[in-house]
């Protein structure tokens, strides 16, 4: 794990009330760790060294049993083992997180109507397979991954805590929403380790609780396809912003390009080229409709994402550049150049 220490400087007394006195500033301190195929980052403000370590080695601590826990590339996971007794009839009990991942899986995929699906593993691996290959899925491959996909065949028992697939050979894939949820379940540990101005940044998505001394609040850069020309920079404080897109996993045949991200309603990779970003009060949230705004689009996406009380920004790809359209909350966060704060966390463009 990669450390970096600064000096943030030192508070007047008297901001304390404490005349012909001075108290030292936290200091900023930052880690990184790989977890959940991605790098994690952890930005947070400390009195000292060694209590800036303890609280960044629990969070990374908190993250990787959340990856054991909620990967569809780990054969040994929870989400894996659970996929493997689909078809089967019974309920499987499940952690706290596990459970937890699945209920809100479940909530985005009614409310989005599916357009954001976890039960899409088969869909995903398709596609998948179609871009190491160069070459597109059948028809008929498309229809099998369609008929072992669908959230409504996933079944929730609150009262034992368990889960059950109903059809056979069905795949979870919780990568829209398990690294959210993990930015959050971190951001919990070093809040329990008295850290309480921070960030996390995981996999292209970010969460922040309370900002650095002196400025009102994490300053985050938002680059959709990874243009320089159209970046944003937006203000976090006690919220999460997460990025979707297709910027660098991509197929593309006879002129047309397939995203990595799939429609779970059809099994079909989107051509459409498009970027999401959410603003949420959580990392979950902000990334489940991330996705779901990338396949629904900006009308529909940005309606889903008002009724769920966040701000979001949705740009596509056309015949003249690139068009974006944003909730009006979200286009009173952006900062121009001239009022930016100098404390700014760089963020990678998407997953």
């Amino acid at each position: 794990m990669e450390t970096r220490r600064t000096i943030a400087g030192w508070l007047g007394a008297a901001a304390l009330g404490l005349l012909g006195a001075a108290c030292a500033a936290p200091q900023r301190f930052e880690f990184s760790d790989a977890a959940m195929g991605t790098t994690f980052r952890i930005v947070l403000y400390a009195d000292d060294a060694p209590a800036a370590e303890r609280a960044a080695l629990a969070a990374f601590a908190r993250v990787r049993e959340l990856d054991a826990r909620l990967s569809d590339y780990r054969d040994d996971s929870e989400i894996s083992r659970l996929s493997g007794t689909s078809g089967g009839g019974e309920f499987v009990a499940l952690s706290s997180d596990a459970w937890r991942v699945l209920a809100l899986a479940q909530y985005f995929a009614q409310v989005s109507d599916g357009a954001f699906d976890a039960t899409v593993g088969p869909a995903v691996a398709l596609w998948r397979r179609a871009r190491r290959q160069g070459e597109l899925p059948s028809e008929a491959r498309i229809a099998d991954a369609l008929e072992r996909t669908g959230w409504r065949h996933v079944e929730l028992d609150a009262s034992t805590r368990s889960a059950r697939l109903d059809r056979a050979l069905m795949k979870l894939d919780c990568g829209g929403i398990a690294k959210g949820y993990a930015l959050d379940a971190a951001l919990d540990v070093l809040a329990q380790q008295g850290i309480e101005r921070a960030l996390v940044d995981g996999g292209g998505d970010v969460a922040a609780r309370k900002a650095p001394p002196g400025s009102a609040g994490w300053i985050v850069a938002v680059r959709p396809f990874g243009n320089e020309n159209t970046a944003v920079s937006i203000v976090l404080e006690n919220a999460a912003l997460a990025t979707s897109g297709d910027a660098y996993q991509s197929l593309e045949l006879d002129g047309v390009r397939y995203s990595h991200i799939v429609d779970p309603r059809t099994a079909r990779a989107l051509v459409a080229r498009t970027n999401a970003t959410v603003l949420a009060a959580d990392g979950a949230s902000a990334d489940a409709l991330a996705t779901a705004l990338c396949v629904l689009g900006p009308r529909e996406g940005l309606e889903l994402a008002a009724r769920e009380g966040c701000d979001a920004r949705i740009a596509r790809e056309g015949p003249y550049g690139i068009e974006s359209s944003a909730t009006k909350g979200f286009e009173a966060r952006i900062l121009s150049a001239s009022n930016a704060p100098a404390n700014r966390v760089p963020k990678r463009p998407q997953r």
